[in-house]
């Protein structure tokens, strides 16, 4: 007797949980300008605390024509309350490591003036008769094809961290965005359009705060700029 099969991932469970599906042309644009954006999340463990954590990675930057960058903040909008900021060799990759027991991702794409925006929630939820916890994963807000008729990269350059696309919905009407992620949106935006990017946005600028003994495992050679 075979077993049942599992029931497969909904596309707005793979988008919750994986983040923006991105087309094949976007992904080999960002690998040929050296964009490294990672929105992958995962589960560790801290032997110190016995708990579990969920970890992200800040990370991201932007050349003229295109940008990704992808941040993870608590669930009041302000940042993951254990980081550690990581040393990369390269631009536009890889910038702080978090880890928190609940957590929202913001990850935005940028092509030329055109912007897609995603923010998940992303929590532990225990499961009976086994120690490892699961991840619950649901999406907060997904916008497509928002406009900003300015270059942040360029001559608005002044203006970046003060601005941010606005989204519509399929039928014209302008989408409102939670208002607690107002401030980590215009960060994000920044990012998508910081050339040759080196810092992180969403951490250092509403409040880094690190903890250089929390266990993060160290950076592979997976994680660092293609």
């Amino acid at each position: 007797m075979t077993e049942p099969k599992q029931n497969r991932l909904s596309p707005d469970q793979v988008l919750a949980l994986r983040g923006l599906r991105l087309p094949r042309v976007a992904l080999k644009k960002l690998q040929r300008v050296g964009i490294y954006c990672q929105p992958a999340i995962s589960i560790e463990f801290q032997k110190e605390t016995q708990r579990y954590l969920i970890r992200g990675v800040e990370s991201g930057g932007a050349v003229a024509q295109v940008g990704a960058y992808c941040g993870f903040l608590d669930c009041s909008a302000a940042p993951s309350s254990l980081l550690q900021p990581v040393c990369a060799v390269g631009v536009n990759g890889v910038h702080v490591a978090m880890l928190s027991p609940a957590l929202v991702r913001a990850q935005m794409f940028r092509a030329g003036t055109s912007y897609e925006l995603l923010l998940s929630h992303h929590t532990l939820v225990s499961v009976e008769g086994k120690g490892r916890p699961i991840l619950r994963n649901s999406i907060l807000f997904h916008g497509r094809h928002g406009t900003l008729g300015m270059e942040l990269w360029r001559e608005s350059r002044e203006l970046r961290g003060l601005v941010a696309p606005v989204f519509y919905s399929s039928s014209g009407e302008q989408m409102p965005v939670p208002d607690r992620f107002h401030n980590a949106i215009l960060r994000l935006t920044a990012g998508t359009c910081c050339l040759g990017c080196r810092h992180s946005h969403l951490a250092e600028e509403i409040g880094l705060r690190t903890t250089p003994d929390i266990g993060v495992r160290p950076q592979t050679d997976k994680e660092q700029p293609q």
